[in-house]
Order: structure tokens, then sequence, then C-alpha cells
């Protein structure tokens, strides 16, 4: 007999997985929005000591970071939640928070672990299109809200578009959504957003929304995806009690503690790291403008690149994500994720680019 599992098993969509990794280190690893830049030195002698500890369990409480965290943000401590990503956090939220018979909200194509937290769940998820400059449509997500609902999912800047909603946007989306919504608004790529001001603007709100979440990541900006660590700061301590009470004890290795928080005392190299970017991003969009193709207006780390319009846009994007692969440059296809007929590639190192461009000009 065959081995019977859950029905929600059956319901949970597969992640899109980034192929390449075991290529070598002679492609263009633009697929995943990763850093272009390793982390400090710094981070790597505060994860050496760390691990030498390696055969005690790490702090439960994860002190160090939560304090740490809390000095830059002003956020207390126990209103900071911490996860192996931020996708750790997001399905710990869904844990604690949908069941069948309640709602997700959220913008599609977005994040894509986001289907994952309905299907797991039993809730029902309510997909927003994005409006037809691929940005959060907030008006239509407000509308959708009701007294059944009990997540909305605000990605901002939002993965894999690129786009942003300004912070007046948001504060109008937060001021129609009912207290017994959580609001989690999901900033991956606040450091790099010129949309939102800077990276305290949207930590102010949770002064006044008690049901708002911002969710962060070290995964990029700060160069740590090979090591994992999300946080998020909570308008109130209930959110944090809630994910932590549904998770794994320990979920947060010793090695990613010490880096996070070694890699918080560093802002001077994250400026220096987002002003790179940025320049490298509107070298890259004045390129593929000039090669006739659309990038949406990114506020982010990568871009969001629409094929020419026509019948043909999704072959047209398989077609080109293949022939860059063959070229030894990885980029993502928007058919996985959510928005077929375009494609999606990281800012890289200058190097990275330029084998970017040159394979995108020879395949057109």
């Amino acid at each position: 007999m065959a081995l019977e599992f859950a029905q929600r098993v059956h319901r949970i969509p597969v992640y899109p997985l980034a192929s390449g990794y075991d290529l070598g280190d002679e492609v263009a690893l633009l697929a995943s929005n990763e850093s272009a830049f390793a982390p400090v030195p710094e981070v790597f002698e505060a994860v050496e000591k760390a691990v030498l500890r390696a055969h005690r369990y790490p702090d439960p409480a994860y002190a160090p970071l939560r304090r740490a965290l809390s000095d830059r943000y002003g956020v207390a401590p126990e209103r900071i939640a911490l996860g192996n990503g931020s996708c750790d956090i997001l399905l710990a939220a869904a844990e604690a928070l949908l069941e069948p018979g309640a709602e997700v909200v959220y913008a599609w194509p977005a994040f894509s672990i986001y289907p994952h937290l309905a299907a797991s769940s039993g809730a029902r998820a309510i997909e927003v299109p994005l409006d037809a400059d691929d940005r959060h449509d907030l008006d239509a997500i407000a509308r959708e809200i009701t007294v059944a609902t009990r997540l909305v999912l605000v990605c901002n800047p939002n993965n894999p578009t690129s786009t942003s909603r300004g912070l007046d946007e948001i504060v109008a989306l937060l001021d129609r959504c009912p207290p017994h919504a959580c609001v989690i608004l999901d900033e991956a790529y606040a450091e790099f957003s010129l949309a939102l001001g800077d990276t305290y603007a949207s930590v102010e709100l949770l002064r006044r929304w008690p049901n708002l979440v911002v969710l962060r990541s070290f995964s990029k900006v700060y160069g740590l995806a090979g090591l994992r660590a999300g946080y998020a700061l909570c308008g109130s301590p209930e959110f944090r009690q809630a994910v932590d009470q549904v998770r794994q004890p320990f979920h947060l290795n010793v090695a990613a503690q010490a880096a996070a928080t070694e890699a918080l005392r560093h802002q001077d190299a994250v400026e220096q790291r987002v002003t790179h970017t940025l320049a490298a991003r509107l070298e890259l969009e004045q390129a593929i403008a000039e090669l006739s193709l659309r990038a949406a207006p990114s506020d982010a780390n990568f871009l969001w690149v629409h094929m020419p319009d026509g019948e043909e846009a999704a072959e047209r994007e398989r077609a080109l994500v293949a022939g860059l692969a063959q070229r030894r440059v990885l980029v993502r296809a928007g058919a996985s994720l959510g928005g077929p007929g375009a494609v999606r590639v990281t800012v890289g190192t200058p190097e990275e680019n330029r084998r970017f461009i040159a394979a995108l000009r020879e395949l057109l």
C-alpha cells in the first residue's frame, strides 16, 4: 500500500527553485536576487567564533540579535520575531493566523511563497491582479478585505516585478484595514527602495497600527542569503508570541545569529552597496531600453523585463531564458513566478551585468 499524505500536501505548489548552482563559478547567477557583494570580513570572523560552540544549542531567546535590532529600529525586543529567512516567518504566520474559513489577500504576481500560506492552512486565497504598471492595486486589495480576512500581504518593493508603492499609499491601505486583519508589509528589498524614503519610515507606522508587521531579511543587502536570517518588527507582541509558538525551537542557528548581529554594525558598507547597486541597475535599464525591451520601474536590486507584446511573448520568454542559460547566464523565467511573458534579472557584479547584456544582445 502506498503512503497516504494529508490533503494539504497535494494543495501546496512546488516552490520555483532556481537552477544552475552546480555549474561552477563561471555562471552568472542572476536568477535569485542575491547580493553581488560578500559579507564584510568582520561577519566571517563572527561566524568563525560562533561555530566553535556548535556543540551547544543556540540561545533560544536570540537575545543579542533581538537587542541589536531593537537598538537600530527602536522596537522592543519582545516585538521582534526572528526566522530562518523571511519565508520562515511567513509560513509561521499562516500556521498561527489561517484556517479553513479564513481568507488571505495579496497581489499577484508577488512573492512565490504566498500561495503556500492558504494551501497549507486550508484558508481561501484572494489574489488581486497588479495594475497596468506592474504595481500593487491597493484600492482593489482594500475592497477584498472582509470579516473573514485574517492576513493581508503587501510585498513592497514587489517581487518579482520590482515596483513599489509610496508610504502614503500604504498608510491609506492601513486606514481601510480592520484591526482583526494582520497586515504584513514584506520589505525584503527595502534598503534599495527610493519610494519608501528611508528604512525607518515604515517602521514608524507600527506605533499607529498594532495589526501591522514589517518583514525584512538579511539575505539581500546584507549578503547573508546562504546563512538564512529574517526578522519581523511587530506592532504588538502577540504576533511574535504566536509565530514562535507554532515553530520548532532553535529555528535560527548560531552562525546565522552571529552573522546577522555583526552585519548590523556595518551600515556604512550597506550604504555603499546600495549606491553601487542602484548605479548598476540604471546602466542595465538603459541597456535594456536600447534593445527595445520594456522593464518595469525598478525600486529593488533586480529588473522585471517584458518580452515584446503579442501572443508569442510567453514563447519568447522561454526561448530567451534557455538561450541565456546556454551562454551561462541564469535569469528567472516569469512563467515560474506568475508572470509569463517576462523575465526577472538580478543586478549582479559588473562582469555579470556585461555578460547578461552581451548575451541578450546576441539573442535578440
